[in-house]
């Protein structure tokens, strides 16, 4: 599931963020392109490449002004906006100083803000980022101010298409992967309409920063992929050359987007130049049972019964969940919306019996739940877990119906031959998971 989205206050308008992670680094990264913050999430790539941030670090994010979640009313894009949101973030999520990760024209942003606010910025991440966006007679590898405008022109041609260019571009190692494809068109339909799109790329064809740069001197890391195909490496090594004390990484791959290709390596380098270690660019794993539970048609309840004997309902649920978990040897992660995500250890069975309790114990209640589970290996994030096995069986649980205990096919050959029936639900797509799964229906 997404994290919580907020919003913070910046002059007249209100700027869409989350906050992720309790690490001891606070890390706000400025993404530099159309984003909607809760879209972020559901590319399972880029899910991983985030919470992989968080494993050493409390990640900010924002949607920028006129874009996503944020206040859609923009006319006009500035460098100097977009810094003073960023700092209303910071401020609004309780930073007091935050290393910046950027990425494209993020790193115009993020170069503004630590030449201006050193005291608010601790260290100074840039992937292929850049320090002018348009041609100039001592920046001549970059695209002239027309050729920019064209560019522009033709991503909002073809904006939200999933038959665009735009990922053959920034991650062409995806160009043939439909559900990436499908999820990209999405962000972009969800970021903004392509007049909003077409206000933001305009405001960005001819930005300058590079006058800033000798005012910096915060540590500074410069990484940038070469073989890439959307910005020139020439923009990374002119910011390691003209930022004091700049470490200047390159790294291997074809891909623009940070978390399509080998993001480990960035996540690597980034953990390393923050920390000073490297944990091997991966989690803990552990093998675990993950279940989903979720209250069907909870509004419609919450209208019917009011607020106060819809709360009391609700803490009940959850009271009676606690319970079958604690009999049934679960661990409860957190809870998701009126619903819970827990973890087994070992063999799904016990998973399987808890679900069934707590499908019985609801249906007490006057509610009726849905489960989702998958058993499969889930990277250990703090309290927290994540993982293609959590967003597994997240989706699993979205498909099941009311009163309905949904297991994938790998807890279906996990437990074939004991105790358990099952109905067997066909195959399916599952949103951001490769492939069609077979699903299983648990038998009261």
């Amino acid at each position: 599931m997404a994290p919580t989205t907020r919003y913070a206050r910046s002059g007249d308008a209100s700027i869409a963020y989350q906050v992720v992670g309790d690490g001891p680094l606070d890390v706000l990264f400025l993404a530099g392109w159309l984003t909607q913050l809760e879209q972020l999430w559901e590319a399972p790539a880029n899910r991983r490449f985030l919470e992989r941030l968080t494993s050493f670090s409390r990640l900010i994010m924002f949607d920028s002004r006129g874009t996503g979640l944020s206040e859609r009313v923009l006319e006009a894009y500035t460098l100097e906006q977009e810094a003073r949101d960023a700092l209303a973030v910071l401020d609004a999520a309780g930073s007091e100083r935050a290393a910046l990760i950027t990425y494209a024209q993020g790193g115009l942003v993020g170069a503004l803000l630590a030449a201006e606010h050193p005291e608010r910025v601790g260290a100074l991440i840039m992937y292929a980022s850049v320090a002018r966006t348009s041609w100039a007679a001592d920046y001549d590898w970059a695209m002239t101010s027309d050729e920019r405008k064209a560019m522009s022109e033709r991503a909002v041609a073809s904006w939200g298409d999933v038959d665009g260019t735009a990922v053959s571009e920034l991650a062409p190692s995806m160009a043939g992967d439909p559900a990436f494809a499908a999820w990209f068109a999405r962000m972009q339909r969800l970021a903004a309409s392509p007049g909003e799109a077409r206000v933001i790329s305009s405001g960005r064809v001819d930005l300058d920063v590079r006058e800033q740069l000798a005012r910096i001197h915060v540590p500074t890391l410069v990484m940038h992929r070469p073989q890439e195909r959307v910005w020139d490496v020439r923009h990374s090594r002119y910011l390691a050359e003209h930022i004091d004390g700049a470490r200047y990484v390159e790294l291997d791959g074809i891909d623009s987007l940070p978390f399509v290709g080998d993001s480990d390596a960035i996540v690597e380098e980034i953990e390393e130049f923050l920390t000073g270690v490297r944990s091997g660019g991966e989690f803990a794993r552990a093998l675990l049972t993950a279940l989903f539970t979720d209250i069907v048609a909870a509004t419609a309840h919450a209208a019917r019964l009011g607020d106060g004997r819809w709360r009391d309902l609700l803490s009940d649920h959850n009271e009676q969940v606690r319970a079958q978990l604690a009999r049934f040897g679960g661990r409860e992660v957190k809870t998701v919306g009126d619903g819970f995500l827990a973890t087994f250890d070992g063999p799904p069975s016990r998973a399987l019996r808890c679900a069934l309790a707590v499908t019985r114990a609801a249906r007490e209640l006057g509610v009726e739940v849905r489960i989702g589970i998958h058993t499969g290996e889930c990277e250990l994030i703090g309290s927290d877990v994540g993982g293609m096995a959590v967003h597994i069986a997240s989706r699993v649980s979205g498909l099941a119906t009311a009163g309905e205990v949904l297991v994938s096919g790998t807890v279906f050959g996990t437990v074939v031959g004991g105790p358990f029936a099952f109905e067997d639900r066909g195959f399916h797509e599952l949103k951001g998971v490769p492939g069609r799964w077979p699903l299983f229906a648990l038998a009261g």
